[in-house]
């Protein structure tokens, strides 16, 4: 059985899932694959050859885990509890060409990839859909260790295609499948600040909610409206009032982002689709860099140079302070990917590509 899962981008909402606000993620034509069959005893064998990497455990031993964020047994244990057995061990060889550590989900990919991989291969298959196999992989890598983490990656890697995911007052995911253009992914070679980011961007944010509400309980990060912002300018520092405003605005934008994803379902893409949507993924990566500050100087050289090389927008991509950043270039894709390795990022042409499934 060989399954593969890609790894995606953030269209718009970034950093702001874990406020409770909606995301729109696609996504993107770089996968993960695991290639295995049964073994006659009860190892499971794992062959990471793109990591120089093998691990090897009994099904009879996935609990207690061995090491920090031990995610292959932890799926096994997610789909034990929902009554999956497995009688035989398996060997598998795992490949991907999702960059790393760069914001693109290469983990929840993996992970799903796991978790339908374990469930086809089972004594009793569930033959889960691709939203139960997301959820699988989100209890395994998230919830299983008590770690903070959206269900956006799992989401996007699992399902596929462009979705629109709500986590307030309900988890609701939509599927929209919109005509987009080809974007080119740069990786910055940057190791990310995910836990400085965070700090900012997060739990800076989370105070500046209750600073606000302490002052006008009336507030609401979800439907106060932009014009209403400058009312708590004198009960915040300068600094928290940029984030305030960015996250209202980046609310704002993914709303007129999802209009327009979904009209460009039932018609033809056409330039001044591709104009509009460029256009607002520029204005969210433009508060993502000047108030959330999550971009680079090389981030910004790359952005810079791909607009300039024909890109008609993008944005900075995962939690940010380096990894990856991603610009739409529907018609001038090899020029923007080339003037993106000139400034010294790894330039991926990429396209909108379907979620997990079965290769053979």
């Amino acid at each position: 059985m060989k399954i593969s899962t890609p790894g995606r981008i953030c269209l718009f909402g970034e950093h702001q899932d874990y406020l409770g606000l909606p995301v729109i993620a696609a996504a993107i034509s770089r996968r993960i694959s695991i290639d295995g069959d049964y073994r006659n005893d009860d190892k499971v064998v794992l062959h990471l050859p793109d990591l120089g990497l093998k691990e090897e455990f009994s099904l009879k031993d996935t609990y207690p885990y061995i090491v920090q964020r031990d995610y292959f047994r932890s799926t096994i244990n997610i789909l034990k509890r929902k009554g999956i057995s497995f009688s035989k061990g398996f060997e598998c060889v795992i490949h991907g060409n999702i960059p790393i550590n760069s914001g693109t989900s290469s983990s929840s990919a993996l992970i799903v990839s796991w978790a339908h991989f374990l469930d086809k291969m089972s004594d009793n298959p569930s033959n889960f859909s691709q939203k139960e196999l997301g959820e699988i992989a989100n209890a395994a890598e998230v919830l299983e260790f008590g770690e903070p983490g959206g269900m956006m990656d799992h989401y996007s890697t699992a399902i596929g295609n462009v979705i629109y995911l709500e986590s307030t007052p309900v988890i609701k995911v939509e599927a929209l499948t919109p005509k987009l253009g080809t974007f080119v992914l740069g990786d910055s070679l940057e190791p990310k600040d995910t836990l400085g980011i965070l700090a900012r961007c997060r739990y800076g944010m989370e105070d500046v909610i209750r600073k606000v509400k302490n002052y006008d309980p009336d507030f609401s990060i979800f439907t106060t409206p932009f014009e209403k912002a400058v009312d708590y300018k004198k009960e915040l520092s300068e600094d928290e009032m940029s984030l305030l405003i960015a996250n209202i605005e980046d609310r704002d934008i993914l709303l007129e982002g999802k209009t327009l994803l979904t009209q460009s379902v039932n018609s033809p893409v056409n330039e001044s689709f591709d104009t509009h949507f460029g256009g607002l993924l520029y204005k969210h990566y433009k508060n993502l860099r000047d108030h959330k500050r999550t971009s680079t100087p090389k981030i910004e050289r790359m952005m810079n140079a791909a607009l300039s090389a024909g890109a008609l927008g993008g944005k900075i991509n995962g939690s940010g302070g380096g990894g990856c950043m991603f610009a739409y270039a529907p018609t001038r894709a090899e020029e923007v990917a080339e003037a993106i390795e000139k400034e010294g990022g790894k330039s991926y042409i990429i396209t909108v590509d379907s979620g997990t499934r079965i290769e053979s």
